[in-house]
């Protein structure tokens, strides 16, 4: 595939469970959640428990920060610009993300690519469906539905990593340490963060958690594709 590096938008999210603890969400959803949920949990857990990782799945969970980051030449310099979308308001922060998505995509001619770690099972379609949720109109680029594999503009660095191995998940901190990249769970990984969000009330180093994540994933592309690059990052929130 030949893929302009300049028109790839790099992104990474981070999802929480849509309540604190599973005694504050709705009956009839709490019931739909532990009948999902009935032949998951071990002995030695309980529903709430189980509630706590309920922010990987779209239906029972919410978007508290998108990060995108994009490549562009500066003075002979590779910048990786990224920026963050986060809050409270889920629906606010789709639409922003939306709203610079069009800009990006307006700006190169709509020929652009997005690029996640496990994007394609994870990110994407999450995205996806929050915004379906949220009653926001999908842009074209999401919006996948009846379209041939060839004809999706997704990159996903771990399906890169397979090459057509389908057994097993490799995480980006992996990756990252396979290849002498920085790991950017230096300060919490993503286990940690619905309890930053509700019991520490810190969006804002979620934020920059999820902004090391897209620049990671952006130079561990550049090493799968075998390209030497060097990248200087530059945040705008």
């Amino acid at each position: 595939m030949n893929v302009n590096i300049n028109n790839i938008l790099f992104l990474d999210i981070e999802t929480v469970p849509q309540y604190k603890c599973l005694n504050d969400v709705p009956e009839n959803i709490r019931e739909l959640w532990i009948k999902k949920m009935s032949s998951n949990i071990k002995p030695d857990e309980d529903a709430q428990q189980i509630y706590q990782r309920a922010g990987i799945w779209a239906e029972f969970g919410k978007i508290i920060c998108i990060s995108a980051g994009f490549i562009y030449k500066n003075n002979d310099k590779n910048i990786f610009r990224v920026k963050s979308f986060y809050g409270d308001n889920e629906e606010k922060l789709l639409d922003e993300f939306n709203e610079s998505l069009e800009k990006f995509s307006k700006k190169h001619k709509y020929n652009v690519m997005l690029c996640a770690h496990n994007g394609k099972e994870f990110d994407f379609p999450y995205i996806a469906r929050r915004m379906l949720i949220n009653k926001i109109k999908l842009p074209k680029i999401l919006n996948v539905g009846g379209k041939k594999p060839w004809e999706v503009s997704f990159l996903d660095t771990m399906e890169l990593w397979r090459f057509g191995d389908y057994k097993n998940y490799t995480s980006l901190n992996l990756l990252a340490t396979l290849f002498n990249i920085e790991s950017p769970k230096d300060d919490i990984d993503g286990s940690m963060v619905a309890d930053v969000y509700y019991n520490q009330n810190d969006i804002e180093r979620i934020a920059r958690y999820c902004e090391k994540d897209v620049f990671t994933v952006a130079l561990l592309y550049l090493r799968l594709i075998q390209t030497e690059m060097e990248l200087t990052i530059n945040n705008s929130h």
